[in-house]
This record gives structure tokens, sequence and C-alpha cells, in this order.
């Protein structure tokens, strides 16, 4: 009996479940995070279906206010259409980067919405408008809850892919890069969920 061929045989066998492992564990990660990415585009585009309602109510008392109400439209259309593209690529650096800028400038429309919604005390009594402003505060506090937990599935992702031995097989299995967090140019103002009173 050949004990040498038998030792190399194991071995050879260890190394390719082994190997099979690498590619398990990268595929699984990967899914993770597409997953995560799904959880926050369900979020955004329940947003994204707020604020048509949102601006629909509030344009019968704001007739003056028109130039603030087609801005939040068009950075709303402009957001959605940046989760459409990132739909395809989740964790994509360009994705990513192209979603972030666009959420930002949606944030930023509703913020002028927002101080105009101040001026206008019948809006504000409106019960409609209380409903909605509502049900979009509760959607960006789950946006938020859904955005970290696509960061940590990334994060997971990515160390996996980096450490050794994955980093060498990574691009041979198809996962030639890490992937990207979803960070809002105004990471720090996030943090916190928005203030929406109406």
């Amino acid at each position: 009996m050949d004990y040498s061929l038998i030792i190399v045989l194991v071995v050879s066998a260890a190394l390719i479940l082994y190997v099979i492992g690498i590619y398990n564990n990268l595929v699984s990660l990967k899914n993770r995070f597409e997953n995560a990415f799904a959880q926050i585009e369900v979020q955004l585009k329940r947003r994204y279906d707020l604020i048509p309602n949102l601006i629909e109510t509030a344009k019968g008392y704001m007739k003056h206010e028109r130039e603030t109400l087609e801005s939040v439209v068009t950075a709303r259309n402009n957001a959605s259409a940046m989760l459409s593209a990132a739909h395809s690529s989740p964790g994509s650096k360009r994705a990513m980067n192209d979603l972030a800028k666009a959420e930002h400038n949606l944030s930023a429309s509703m913020g002028k919405f927002n101080l105009l919604v101040e001026a206008y005390p019948d809006i504000k009594a409106n019960e409609n408008m209380m409903q909605l402003s509502e049900a979009l505060t509760t959607t960006e506090n789950k946006v938020a809850f859904s955005r970290q937990a696509f960061n940590d599935a990334v994060t997971a992702y990515n160390e996996y892919r980096q450490s050794f031995p994955p980093v060498l097989l990574a691009t041979t299995f198809g996962h030639p890069n890490d992937a990207v967090l979803l960070e809002m140019p105004d990471s720090e103002v996030i943090q916190h969920a928005p203030k929406v009173s109406f």
C-alpha cells in the first residue's frame, strides 16, 4: 500500500473542499449585501411614493411656492432614477456615490420644503399632511436601519474577500472588487432622524 498516494489524495480532497468553502462564502456574503440593499430599495421606494402625496397636499396651500415644490419633485425623480441604476449593481462605487448624491439633494430639497411649511399654519394642521409626515418620518428611520444593515453586510463581505487566502481566489471566482458602503455626503446629519413637523 502506497501511503504517500493516500496522503496526497486526502490533502488534495481537503484543499478542494477548502477552495469550495471559500467560493461558497464569497457567494453567500455577496448575496447578503445584495439582499440588504434590496431592503434599502423597498424603504426608499416607499419614501419616494410618499413625497408626491405630501407635495400634492401642500400644493393647495402653497400657491406661491411653485419653485420649491418643483425642486422637491425633481430631486425625488432623480433619486428614484439613481436607485433604479443602483439596483443592478449594489455595492459598486459609482452606483453608491450617485445614489448618495441624489439622496443628499433630495434631503436638501425636503429641508427647504419643511421650512416653507412652517410658514403655513393651515398645512401643519391638515390631518392628511400630519399622517403623511408621520409616515415619512417612520420611513426615514427604516431607511437608516436598512442602510446600516447594508453597510454591515458590505463590511463583512469586504473583510472576508480581503482576508488570506480568499484574496488570492476572489477575482478568479468572479469577485474582483470590494463592495462600497452607502455613505451619504451629510452622514453626520443623517445619524439623527430628520425632524419633520407640520
